[in-house]
């Protein structure tokens, strides 16, 4: 295994950096040793098993003897709140995001990891209506005294803390906004785009028919994976915001749908 993102030879890894390294593992290998992840980190056992224990908690992966196994092995999906995973990505496509907003007008930002780092970023000069179905997001926009913030009503989610069912549905019909910056789970050529649960499936895919625009934010650790509901197709997507960590091959496949790309 390599040496984590920050890790230097002069001093042991941070914290993050080494719950970093072993998700990153767990993406590439589908399961890690602890005894491995020890040695490549120069910490001891206890450390890491302090770390998988953390991780655990937060819905990330489930420990086994030995090591650990991805949460994707797993039907349990973790809260937004503790979707810490590939952060320094996320911040940078949220800040390359900034750059499509209106000067004027409306957005709608889908409930996420991702969308809730552009929400923080949000400029507070800016004279637009926004709308989301993320309660998180929401509470941090009405902060700009600038902006009119609307939630869509519905039933919350309890892991992304999202408005769903009948009322989100329904209020998305009556609305057409500029901009929508969406989320997703997956992304893959097999399936589109994909989310774990079907009541966000389906709001997803009214928030596509509800914008003039739509731009997908995601990092590149979502491109190959397929997430339980579909919800749209990469044509209904305008613009594909993503980091520079993803493959060649991905990257060529994902240009041939005639998806326009953003590396951030």
């Amino acid at each position: 295994m390599s040496s984590p993102a920050g890790a230097t030879n002069s001093r042991p890894p941070y914290a993050d950096e080494r719950k970093q390294h072993i998700l990153q593992a767990l993406r590439s290998k589908g399961r890690v040793e602890a005894g491995e992840v020890a040695v490549a980190l120069r910490v001891t056992g206890e450390t890491v098993r302090k770390d998988l224990i953390q991780l655990e908690r937060n819905g990330l992966l489930r420990r086994v003897h030995g090591g650990a196994v991805p949460v994707e092995n797993l039907s349990y999906e973790p809260a937004v709140s503790v979707r810490t995973e590939f952060g320094v990505e996320k911040e940078r496509i949220a800040r390359a995001a900034l750059a499509h907003l209106p000067a004027s007008g409306s957005v709608l930002i889908d409930a996420g990891s991702t969308t809730a780092m552009l929400a923080e970023m949000f400029p507070g000069h800016a004279e637009l209506t926004v709308y989301t179905n993320a309660l998180p997001i929401a509470l941090t926009l009405i902060n700009r005294p600038r902006l009119t913030v609307v939630t869509l009503g519905g039933r919350l989610r309890n892991p992304t803390l999202a408005q769903v069912d009948d009322w989100a549905i329904r209020a998305l019909a009556d609305i057409n906004v500029d901009v929508a910056f969406l989320g997703t789970n997956g992304i893959s050529l097999e399936r589109g785009l994909t989310t774990p649960d079907p009541a966000e499936a389906a709001v997803k895919r009214h928030m596509i028919t509800s914008a003039n625009r739509r731009i997908l934010l995601a990092d590149h650790s979502k491109v190959g994976l397929i997430r339980g509901n579909r919800h749209g197709d990469p044509s209904d997507i305008d613009l594909f915001i993503t980091d520079t960590g993803l493959p060649d091959v991905r990257r060529r496949e994902l240009a041939e749908t005639g998806l326009q790309m953003e590396y951030a």
